[in-house]
């Protein structure tokens, strides 16, 4: 045999076997990406279980506790006006945290239908006004007032 045939011969064992070896890291890495996506599967105390498929609708306006679930908010009169044109732009806890007088939420209401596209809530804005008064009213705590008439001093290095 020439050279070059035995040169060939020996170039296409070398190719079989990167051919071989690339198929054993692909098998590889294919096992080890399913474990680790499903790490029981070599488990063979584990048992089959059924997962039961909860619809979301049936309990989304549930009240547990005096409290619709799904929103926080509590169960009062004009709550579902509240969710429904409330917590269509932004989450309950906006409302819930911004304790304000009627005055102060119908100027919000004014604001946000000026600005923010908000509809015009007719005379449903008085039920939602008197149920965020009712149950989430202005309270006397949280930030401090305004700082005035402060005499700054300058600190020195």
């Amino acid at each position: 045999m020439l050279k070059e045939e035995v040169f060939r011969i020996q170039v296409k064992k070398v190719y079989q076997l990167l051919i071989l070896v690339l198929i054993m890291f692909a098998i590889t890495g294919g096992g080890l990406l399913y474990y680790l996506n499903n790490p029981g599967v070599f488990d063979s105390n584990s048992k089959t279980e059924t997962l039961l498929a909860v619809s979301i609708e049936e309990d989304e306006d549930r009240i547990a506790n005096g409290v619709h679930v799904r929103t926080g908010l509590v169960d009062a009169e004009g709550l579902m006006l509240v969710v429904n044109n409330c917590t269509n732009c932004h989450s309950s806890k906006l409302v819930t945290q911004n304790r304000m007088s009627a005055d102060r939420w119908n100027a919000t209401i004014e604001w946000m239908q000026e600005t923010q596209n908000l509809w015009d809530l007719g005379g449903n804005q008085e039920i939602i006004v008197n149920y965020l008064v009712t149950n989430y009213p202005p309270q006397k705590k949280g930030r401090r007032m305004a700082l005035i008439n402060i005499d700054w001093y300058e600190l020195e290095d």
